[in-house]
């Protein structure tokens, strides 16, 4: 075990000078080695100096790119798309609330009028904002209304979102679109992506009820029976659940 010396320390014996000599030799070798390591990296940096400053260099001009590319160029770009969104959105919510000229609506909302983008214009002209993904969930859902599936999906299909509803919406919109395609597995999928994308009073209901008559169509009766009486025993207060015992009948029965 090692002891503390003092000050002014004298080995009194032959022993205890030989134990203080070895120690005392450990102890230089510890430094000489540290020194070693130190003038060795002392060289290292030295000598690749200009590698790192380099290296250095580059970090820093990225990160000030990055800002300034956020600040000066995607920032007023973003600005831009959101206002350019207002016009087209009108047309699309005087087409929803149509009773008649809902398709016309839509083609100016799409397509842009009296010299203002449509959500086409503006996915095109400012891609990679937030606007241009709106624009991609509104465009889908126009072409849905107008019965043009394809272009539904694929637009539809582009739109990314964490919002609990929006999110929903996009997938349940695939759904409906695969199923119009007669593609009833697809629109089964996308159905329950949308019921399990977030757990709403207003969305789950929903996507419940049409993930429910599309396994039934499919003949997955207990799959079916399983989503109608979640929205039984958890939504019973929507409209949903109004008519869901005569479903439940209906998987029950495999009929």
């Amino acid at each position: 075990m090692a002891t503390y010396k003092k000050r002014g320390f004298k080995p009194k014996n032959k022993e205890e000078r030989q134990q203080f000599d070895e120690q005392e030799s450990t102890t230089a070798e510890v430094f000489s080695t540290l020194d070693e390591s130190a003038s060795r990296s002392e060289e290292w940096v030295a000598k690749n100096q200009n590698y790192i400053l380099g290296v250095i260099g580059v970090i820093a001009v990225g990160v000030l790119g990055y800002l300034a590319y956020n600040q000066f160029v995607q920032a007023p770009k973003e600005e831009s798309a959101a206002n350019e969104m207002y016009y087209p959105q009108q047309y699309f919510d005087q087409a929803v609330n149509s009773a008649t000229e809902k398709d016309s609506l839509f083609n100016m909302a799409l397509n842009g009028a009296e010299g203002k983008y449509g959500f086409l214009d503006i996915i095109d002209e400012y891609s990679g904002t937030k606007a241009a993904n709106l624009a991609n969930y509104s465009a889908g859902m126009a072409y849905l209304n107008m019965n043009q599936y394809q272009e539904a999906i694929d637009y539809l299909e582009d739109f990314s979102s964490d919002d609990a509803v929006l999110g929903a919406l996009s997938k349940g919109g695939l759904g409906d679109a695969f199923m119009q395609l007669g593609q009833a597995a697809d629109a089964l999928g996308y159905y329950e992506q949308a019921l399990n994308h977030n757990v709403n009073e207003f969305t789950t209901p929903k996507f419940l009820y049409k993930a429910g008559i599309t396994a039934l169509e499919l003949n997955q009766n207990d799959k079916a029976l399983g989503y109608f009486q979640r929205i039984k025993d958890e939504f019973s207060k929507s409209d949903e659940a109004q008519s869901i015992d005569a479903f439940i009948g209906m998987a029950k029965s495999g009929k």
